[in-house]
């Protein structure tokens, strides 16, 4: 018969490899005077995840084990029994679907929950039917809730004016750090942050702090991190220019438009005195044309 398993769950581990490794040491490597211990995988573990009481040590003279919850062996505290030799397993009162038990020991919980929080008891039955009784904790705690940045300004001037951005949280006891553009924010004089890491203060503000800001807020091995707020910084290309162009490039218009205002002037000059001395011409030979005339006459 299968060991108990509970309905597949989107953060599932591949704990199998863990445990056959884990099975292996504890029959070839490990003396026979060794006892058995509960580990919990991770030792702290956040609602909603899967965590496993990891059974050390067991031996190959183990006929089966009983889980139960609490810090004694009680029926009515019962989980799950499996029997090593069959392969079968039995259900207690306070099994929930959640939880399977491997063939060395294992207890898994898939998507726990507070509830869960205390102290379980392993009862490892040998061949000779002789008892070994071992208890040990399992801590689950809230997810950590995701922050908020919020700021007093997302569009700043360069030089003029600070920033101060503040990470909200509902959260007691959580560590916050800050990241700017996905990487852990790199204090310095003007950069400077609350006691708490709660406020981070920018003064003066400069271009290169343009970007997306996040808080992280951690607890106990978990942690969670805001949305990206982003800065935007305001800045002239030349500092002391309003018009943005520098005193050498001004002047060189200036002179452009000069050379070109006397070249026109110029240009209407010659063909002015062009045309004025075209027409004299034209008189002048007319004139002369009439004279020929009367003297031919």
């Amino acid at each position: 018969m299968e060991p108990p398993s509970a309905p597949g769950h989107r953060g599932h581990v591949p704990w199998h490899r863990l445990l056959l490794a884990v099975s292996l040491l504890s029959f070839w490597n490990l003396p026979a005077t060794a006892q058995i211990t509960i580990e919990s995988v991770p030792f702290n573990v956040a609602e909603g995840s899967d965590v496993l009481l990891l059974a050390h040590n067991a031996t190959e003279d183990t006929l089966g084990y009983s889980w139960y919850r609490g810090e004694r062996v009680e029926n009515n505290q019962l989980i799950v029994t499996y029997r090593i030799d069959t392969q079968a397993y039995t259900q207690g009162p306070t099994f929930s679907g959640r939880e399977r038990i491997y063939p060395n020991g294992s207890l898994l919980f898939q998507n726990a929950t507070q509830n869960d929080t205390g102290y379980y008891t392993l009862m490892v039955t040998k061949n000779d039917l002789q008892r070994e009784i071992v208890t040990g904790l399992l801590r689950v705690y809230h997810p950590v809730a995701k922050p908020i940045v919020e700021a007093n300004s997302t569009t700043v001037t360069e030089h003029e004016d600070t920033v101060v951005l503040k990470c909200l949280t509902n959260d007691t006891g959580v560590s916050l750090r800050w990241l700017f553009n996905g990487q852990s924010l790199l204090l310095a004089e003007r950069i400077k942050l609350s006691q708490d890491n709660g406020t981070l203060t920018i003064e003066p503000v400069r271009r290169e702090d343009a970007g997306h800001y996040q808080c992280e807020a951690s607890h106990l091995g978990n942690s969670s991190k805001s949305d990206p707020l982003r800065l935007d910084v305001k800045f002239d290309s030349a500092p002391g220019s309003s018009s943005g162009l520098s005193g050498g490039a001004i002047a060189g218009i200036v002179i452009g438009v000069l050379a070109g205002v006397a070249l026109i002037a110029g240009l209407v000059y010659f063909l002015f005195i062009r045309k004025i001395g075209g027409a004299s011409d034209q008189r002048q030979l007319t004139e002369n044309k009439s004279s020929d005339f009367n003297h031919s006459k």
